[in-house]
Order: C-alpha cells, then sequence, then structure tokens
C-alpha cells in the first residue's frame, strides 16, 4: 500500500501547512499543461488523489488510525474483528495490514458469540454495516457503502465566464465530458453521480486560470482597452475579444483616459456586461508630435 506522507515527501506529523506547501510544489512540475510526460500525468494524479485525503482532517484521521486506505476505501481494520490470525470459527476472511493480521467477520457470527440478540434488534446496525441483503448459506451478505472520490480540474478562465462542456480523467482511466454552468466561482463542485469508488459519486473541484485580461466583479468583467492618441482624438473602430467572441467597437472621438465603455451581455453569459476602461498610450519618441504639442496653442482648462 502506497504511503501517502512519502508520496508527498512530508513527514507524518506535517501540518497541513507544510502539507499544502508540499504538494503545491509537486503539482508546479507534474501538472499535465506543464508536464506532458504520461509517467508525470500519473504522479501528478497520485499525489493529487494523497493531497485531497490528507488535507481533509477527518479522512486523514482515520487514514492515520488504519481505518481507511490510500484511495478512501475502508479497510478491514476499520469494519472488522480482530483475530489471532486464523479466522476460524467466525466465517470471516483474513487480511494482512502491515505486521498485523485481521479477519472481516460476518455481524450474525459476532451476534452468536452473544448468544444472539433477540426483539428484533438487527445487529449488523451496531457496527453501522448497511446495504445487507440476501441470504447465502444461513447467512447474510453485505456491500460496503459506495466511497465518493474527490479530483481538481483546471479549467480557462473564459470557460468560467461562458459555460461549457471539458473533460475530466477519472482514478479508473476513463475520460468523460463535464458540463460546466456559465458564472461557476473557484473551488465550485461538480458532482458525477455514480462514477466514485463502489458506486460513490465522483467529486469535480474547479481551479480557474487567472485572466491576464480580465477582472471580474460578480457577473461582470472589466478590462484596460489601450487606444494610441490619434484613435483617442479622432475616433475608430476597433476588433475587441471578448470570452464570447469578437466584437466591434465604435470609440467615439476625443475619447479621454477617463472614459469607459460598456458591451452589454459580454460578461458571465446570459447575466453580464463587460466594461472597457480606455486608456491613451504615448509612443516612447515621437520629434513631430513633441513640437506640434509645444506650439499647440490651446485653451483647455487643466483638469487638476
Amino acid at each position: 500500500m502506497a504511503n501517502l506522507y512519502e508520496m508527498l515527501g512530508v513527514s507524518k506529523t506535517a501540518s497541513d501547512d507544510e502539507i499544502k506547501k508540499a504538494y503545491r510544489k509537486l503539482a508546479r512540475t507534474l501538472h499535465p499543461d506543464v508536464n506532458p510526460d504520461k509517467k508525470a500525468q500519473e504522479k501528478f494524479k497520485a499525489v493529487t488523489s494523497a493531497y485531497e485525503l490528507l488535507s481533509n482532517k477527518d479522512k486523514r484521521r482515520r487514514y492515520d488510525a488504519g481505518e481507511i486506505d490510500e484511495k478512501g476505501n475502508p479497510t478491514p481494520f476499520g469494519s472488522g474483528f480482530y483475530d489471532n490470525g486464523s479466522g476460524a470459527g467466525f466465517g470471516g476472511r483474513t487480511y494482512r495490514q502491515g505486521n498485523t493480521t485481521y479477519t472481516n467477520i460476518n455481524p450474525e457470527d459476532l451476534a452468536s458469540m452473544f448468544g444472539g440478540i433477540g426483539g428484533g434488534f438487527n445487529f449488523s446496525d451496531l457496527f453501522g454495516m448497511s446495504g445487507m441483503s440476501g441470504m447465502r448459506g444461513g447467512r447474510r451478505s453485505y456491500q460496503p457503502q459506495g466511497q465518493d472520490v474527490q479530483y481538481s480540474l483546471s479549467i480557462p478562465f473564459d470557460l468560467s465566464i461562458t459555460g461549457g462542456e471539458t473533460t475530466v480523467r477519472l482514478a479508473s482511466g476513463k475520460e468523460v465530458k463535464v458540463k460546466v454552468p456559465a458564472g461557476v466561482v473557484d473551488d465550485a463542485v461538480l458532482r458525477l453521480k455514480g462514477m466514485g469508488e463502489m458506486g460513490g459519486d465522483a467529486l469535480i473541484k474547479l481551479k480557474i486560470s487567472p485572466s491576464l485580461i480580465y477582472t471580474r466583479q460578480g457577473d461582470n468583467l472589466e478590462r484596460i482597452l489601450p487606444l494610441t492618441l490619434k484613435e483617442a482624438v479622432l475616433g475608430t473602430k476597433i476588433a475587441v475579444p471578448t470570452p464570447s467572441g469578437e466584437v466591434v467597437v465604435k470609440i467615439p472621438p476625443m475619447s479621454g483616459g477617463d472614459k469607459t465603455l460598456r458591451l452589454k451581455g459580454k460578461g458571465v453569459t446570459g447575466r453580464g456586461d463587460l466594461f472597457l476602461k480606455l486608456s491613451i498610450i504615448l509612443p516612447n519618441s515621437d520629434e513631430e508630435l513633441t513640437r506640434f504639442v509645444k506650439n499647440w496653442d490651446t485653451h483647455q482648462k487643466n483638469p487638476r
């Protein structure tokens, strides 16, 4: 069984912050967007799974106690009964964990050790063994509860605004399509029913890549639109990219740097707007422009 602490390169006594730092350091070099190597991708999935488990305080406690394995599934230690290793007389199945042997015991066998329990009491309820059904050879069989599996999925900023489909690879290696709603926020969780362990669900936590262009305010977006001095003075038409496609914007003449234009419906799809803050960019050197400004006789009032 893999040791999750060794996988992340930390000790068993590591703090939550140390575990987070170790995971981020590994993720920066192993993420598929950075390292396309298949072995690196497999290791990235493994360290992500390790981090998801160890960053959950309850699961970490249960993992340290041997109640669940590295995948978050219940271990025989967590649901079975200690025995000398033979399992004789209990109708159980023997497991090894480290240097200790455990036996997973049928609830009815355990009940018989105490002479049975009457009054309609279900002995299996005492140990939380749900999902019991059917009879085989006079014994009930039971199945463990399905386990949810957590994943982390990075999506482009534009996809979080427009919504759409993307693909996630599950631990089984299967790739499934995921529908991303328009306007999702960072750390939003999508649930894929029945795609976890043993019929549990797959929980997809979304990580939105930051945008170098847009600033998001609720459902609205904001970006700076640079203009030349000529464009600002005379006005022009500019093709402006937006998350939902390119739009031609008309810049009115004498558009100063304090002007903001609004593109309705170009923010979060179906809800928000896009605001363009105009910014006049001057050249580093232009002798003709310099001479013009020196000789320019203007009656413009100083705005300061």
